[in-house]
């Protein structure tokens, strides 16, 4: 069974292969945070956005959206256009 388990996962890797990633465009990647500035969320949110800028060679912005107990900051990103440019970085308490 081990055999036959592996040679198909063998299969399929050789089979999948990496779809190429679609460019960013001009526009910047917003990350809110439905907290106010200057707590550990966004102390985290700015840590990932400056390592992921590097990485990606794009402008990451942080965008502090604090109320409702973080709903007007996750209603703003459901609302955001679904093209990978607006995300939200929050926590579970």
């Amino acid at each position: 069974m081990n055999k036959l388990f592996g040679f198909a996962l063998a299969a399929v890797l050789a089979v999948v292969s990496r779809a190429p990633a679609q460019d960013l465009g001009p526009r910047p990647v917003t990350i809110v945070v439905p907290y106010p500035a200057g707590g550990v969320t966004d102390g985290m949110a700015r840590l990932l956005a400056e390592k992921v800028q590097a990485g990606l060679d794009h402008t990451i912005i942080v965008e502090n959206v604090a109320g409702g107990s973080g709903s007007i900051g996750v209603g703003r990103v459901a609302r955001a256009a679904p093209d990978g440019h607006t995300l939200i970085l929050g926590n579970v308490e």
